[in-house]
Order: structure tokens, then sequence, then C-alpha cells
């Protein structure tokens, strides 16, 4: 298993949420960037900002990972027209991936029109454009049911809108990691609520993230039927994945 291209290699703090300075940050991009060219990663996930960056640093060290960014983050709630206009300005910095924040607290009041326009009008203009679009439903926000629900919705509406020939480009994704629980309760992807969205999403790809912090647990969610991994630990799973195999196993 080549576990670097099911990876998705996140840094999305703003230098105010890191508490750091604006050159910390950035220098903990090129950190992300560095490794993409060393370990291969599927793609780096990071603010819109520091696309131009990661285009130039990537093409110089002729890497073949894609560059993603995040759209509505991570609150979700932006209107459909902000969200489209966070999505035009990421495409035409270069982005190949954006993963947008549903508007899951307007699904939790029974807003479903405007999450169908949403999911609509958002994988639209990214199929358009050539890119990937995956759907991020904060799963640590909702019930069980509602995970269901939600991922079944976005199945449907994909699918009479685009077609089977677009599953292969739209993801439905747990979480951004930045949602704050009670209790400690895990604010990402557990093992659990990923079997929900695999059952109920299927066969758009299903990303895991929020959580996902070793080799073990990565592999674990591949074998479940997650196709992508959103980890900031991505430098830590290719290295243990590293030392599984020099130990033979």
């Amino acid at each position: 298993m080549d576990i670097n291209q099911y990876l998705d290699a996140t840094y999305l703090k703003t230098p105010q949420q890191a508490g750091i300075s604006e050159e910390e940050n950035l220098q903990n991009v090129t950190t992300l960037l560095n490794e993409a060219v060393q370990f291969g990663y599927k793609l780096v996930m990071i603010r819109a900002n520091y696309i131009p960056l990661a285009k130039d640093f990537l093409k110089q060290h002729h890497s073949n990972s894609l560059i993603g960014t995040v759209i509505g983050f991570h609150e979700g709630n932006y209107s459909l027209q902000t969200k489209l206009a966070e999505a035009k300005h990421a495409i035409n910095l270069g982005a190949d991936e954006l993963d947008f924040v549903i508007n899951y607290e307007a699904f939790k009041k029974g807003n479903i029109n405007l999450i169908k326009e949403e999911v609509l009008q958002g994988t639209k203009i990214c199929l358009e454009n050539q890119k990937v679009v995956k759907w991020i439903i904060e799963v640590a926000a909702l019930t069980s049911d509602e995970i269901c629900a939600i991922s079944k919705l976005i199945k449907e509406i994909v699918l009479e809108n685009f077609g089977m020939e677009a599953t292969k480009k739209v993801f439905v994704k747990s979480s951004t990691g930045f949602f704050k629980t009670e209790h400690n309760l895990p604010n990402g992807a557990t093992f659990e609520t990923m079997k929900l969205m695999i059952e109920n999403a299927k066969p758009l790809q299903i990303k895991a993230a929020g959580g996902v912090r070793d080799y073990e647990t990565a592999v674990k969610m591949i074998t479940l039927g997650v196709d992508r991994i959103g980890t900031s630990s991505s430098k830590e799973i290719c290295t243990n994945a590293i030392s599984s195999k020099n130990s033979g196993y």
C-alpha cells in the first residue's frame, strides 16, 4: 500500500490561530511543502493565500503533489455567494481540489433547499473547472442519523445532476478538525462515523479527516473503504509506514 497517495497533508491554521507570527506560519507551510517533496503526498491542504507559493515550490522541486484549499472554513455558515466567490478565487490561484464546509447548521435546522443549492452550485463550479470537490459535513456536530441523511443527500444531488462520471471527483469528508466538542469528545473521523458515511455516500469518494494521526489508524481507515485521509500527521504516518515495511510487517 502506497500510504502517501492517500494523504492530504494538512496545515490550515492562521497565524492568529497558531499564536505565531506570519513569518513563523509561512515557515510551517514551507516545512509541509518540503515534506511533500520528500514523501510524495497526494496533496497539500493549505489556506488559499499560500497557493501561489506552493505552486512555485512544488514545480521547482518537480513534485507531483496536488494543492488543495478550504472554502467556507471552518464554520460553514457563510452565504452561498461568499463560498462561490472563495471558490472562484481559489481556482484562479491554481488550487486542484476545494474542500467546502457545508452549512451543517442549516441542515440541522431542516433547511434542505439551502443545502441542495449549495451542493449543486459548489459542485458545478468545481467540475466545470476540472477540479475535485469535497463536502465537509462536520460529523462531530451531527447525530448518527444526521450523518447518514446528509451523506445520502449529497450523493443524491451529485448523481441526479452530474451522473456517475462525477463520482470520482466528488468527496464527502468527515471534519474540519476545528470543531469544539464538549467533554473532550472526538471532533473528527472515527471508525463508527466513517462506516456511516461509506454506507450512505458511496459511490462518491470518502475522506476521513480529523484525528487520524498514526499509520495503523490510516491503514484501518483505508481498509474500511476510505479513499483519502486528511491529517496534520502525514510525516509520522509515512515514517511509520517505512518502519513497518522495513520490519517486514
